[in-house]
């Protein structure tokens, strides 16, 4: 019998599957519940359609900037990876700790709450019934990606289909039913601002940066990366921003802005009442879709982080028969219940997982927009197998938008935000038990 404990990852994914997997990470439930909040940011139809062409911009910018370090970095520890060559082996796992504990799985969390909502709303199950639904999201998603990583692609290839189709109809509704007269638009508040709007709309378009776990189990990877993450973030880019336009065309701004669920309000304008239950069972697939694609990258920086750490090992072992790190899996899919326990308790626990990860997750992303300078300063002879268009702007670009996220994401996530950077600061002690390599990894 074949050590399974020696197995590792596998060139499985091609071009098309690994698209499949970033589209279903990034179209999900934000789509359906940010766009009223950028129309209360914004002054004037014109400015809220672009303010989603510029974060499409921007998340291809950084999108490239990602494609040069997966190409050059191909492996299925993903940013942890990254952050190891750049910066060394503790960064790296203090990065794996708050992925663990906070980003991936309060993430995962976030998502499951979503679905649970609106699951709620078919098959009420009492006061509680959108945290058992997240529960059992969590528990039924994660056994299909521990009995094998193709079991988890082919549902994440059904899901994602059926969701882009949903949201594909819902465009063309907007687009080509009669809209009725829209009230005229409000002076916009003095509190409001396009930079608030960014926020938000960079939230909604979150997700992409899940194509670094790719690597590892990408057919021919150095090639192929930067053709997954352009391919995929252009494809949600346009859905993103023609989904808005036919928001605006229907609801108007001042619509928009009054819509709780502005999905759902613009079906009922152009189909009736009954087209509501079609919105809530898109939002279903497109939860269950994000949470899937979101469980499947996830664990493998659990993979990749076990393996440096003397304690814990057995999270580092890849499961040979069904191709996926099914420990890994396991961890993640208990941190993120356990999270779930602790939002059901709040009064909105979708918020508070969002507000929980997003400190965190922001400063790390700028350090991974930096790491870019720093290994192409360390090793200017190496030859990358993908380079990133108009270095160094490209690059100062993302770092920036980085920056300022992570300003915002301190400025107005409050309590939450403060918990996730102190769980964050807990992890230190795990350094103790870093492994002792003889020399490091070649660049």
């Amino acid at each position: 019998m074949a050590d399974q404990n020696r197995a590792g990852p596998e060139a499985l994914l091609s071009v098309f599957d690994a698209v499949t997997i970033v589209v279903g990470l990034v179209v999900g439930i934000g789509i359906f519940r940010t766009p009223s909040i950028v129309a209360a940011n914004v002054g004037s139809g014109f400015m809220f359609v672009m303010v989603w062409v510029l974060g499409g911009a921007m998340t291809l910018v950084g999108a490239l900037c990602y494609a040069e370090l997966s190409a050059a970095h191909p492996h299925s520890g993903g940013e942890y990876h990254f952050l190891s060559k750049a910066y060394g082996r503790s960064v790296a796992m203090m990065f794996g700790w708050a992925r663990c504990t906070v980003i991936q799985t309060g993430a995962i969390a976030g998502v499951a709450f979503v679905l649970g909502d609106y699951a709620a709303q078919i098959a009420p199950l009492g006061p509680y019934g959108s945290a058992i639904y997240a529960a059992l999201s969590v528990i039924i998603l994660s056994t299909v990606n521990i009995i094998g990583s193709t079991e988890g692609k082919n549902l994440q290839i059904v899901v994602t289909f059926i969701e882009v189709l949903a949201i594909a109809g819902i465009i063309m509704f907007g687009l080509f039913s009669p809209a009725e007269p829209t009230a005229p638009v409000s002076m916009l508040p003095e509190t409001a601002g396009v930079g608030m709007a960014m926020i938000f709309v960079l939230l909604t378009y979150g997700g992409w940066n899940e194509a670094a776990y790719l690597t590892g189990e990408l057919k021919n990877a150095p090639r192929n990366i930067a053709k997954v993450l352009t391919i995929g973030t252009l494809m949600v880019a346009a859905l993103y921003v023609l989904a808005n336009v036919a928001l605006l065309s229907t609801l108007g701004l001042e619509g928009l802005r009054k819509s709780d669920a502005v999905a759902a309000d613009m079906m009922r304008v152009v189909a009736g009442p009954s087209a509501e239950i079609v919105v809530t069972l898109t939002i279903v697939v497109a939860a269950i879709s994000t949470l899937n694609a979101t469980l499947f990258t996830g664990s493998r920086v659990f993979y990749a982080m076990a393996r440096d750490m003397t304690v814990m090992s057995w999270i580092g072992i890849w499961d040979g028969r069904g191709k996926t790190p099914a420990n890994g899996q396991i961890v993640q899919a208990l941190i993120a219940l356990a999270l779930i326990t602790l939002g059901a308790i709040t009064r909105d626990g979708f918020k508070a997982m969002v507000d929980y990860t997003a400190p965190v997750f922001w400063g790390f992303l700028l350090m991974v927009a930096i790491a870019l300078f720093v290994l192409r300063w360390r090793h200017p002879e190496r030859v990358l197998p993908y380079k990133v268009p108009f270095y160094p702007w490209t690059p100062l670009i993302f770092c920036c938008t980085c920056l300022y996220m992570l300003y915002a994401s301190i400025a107005y996530t409050g309590v939450a935000g403060l918990i996730g950077l102190a769980v964050l600061a807990s992890g230190i002690p795990i350094l103790f038990f870093k492994k002792k390599l003889e020399e490091e990894m070649e660049y």
